[in-house]
């Protein structure tokens, strides 16, 4: 059952486009993307994008300036997200990490430091783009 209201038409049409993509996004490349569909500024795509990270179904990868659908929906009980980010192919992988998680709460809390978001980001190559540099 879905927890955010419904979605707007851009909204839509967003998540869409996310969805069918092979990595992440600009938001530019979005515009590009739907150009058809009658988006002609910048700020349609924003607004879209605003609203679908508040309802959780959009990430940000800051390092990149792009943007994913959520893989895993489950992943709202978390406060942390993490990503791995493969710099040859652009394939992204979302999870979340217990440990990780922990010890950056003891540290929050060791340092009296209110954070307001944390994502980690990895960036690399992932086992398949990996294999094919070893083997070069």
């Amino acid at each position: 059952m879905s927890t955010h209201p419904a979605l707007t038409r851009n909204q839509s049409l967003v998540l869409k486009a996310l969805d069918r993509a092979d990595g992440p996004l600009s938001a530019y490349t979005i515009l590009d993307r739907l150009r058809d569909e009658g988006f002609r500024a910048p700020l349609q795509v924003y607004r879209a994008l605003d609203k679908l990270q508040e309802f959780g179904l959009v990430h940000r990868l800051e390092s990149i300036s792009a943007f994913v659908a959520c893989a895993r929906p489950d992943c709202h009980g978390h406060e942390m997200i993490a990503f791995a980010i493969c710099q040859t192919c652009g394939r992204v992988d979302e999870f979340s990490d217990e440990a990780v998680q922990e010890s950056l709460s003891a540290w929050v809390s060791a340092n009296r430091f209110m954070p307001a978001k944390t994502t980690i980001e990895i960036s690399g190559n992932c086992a398949a783009c990996a294999e094919l540099t070893e083997k070069a």
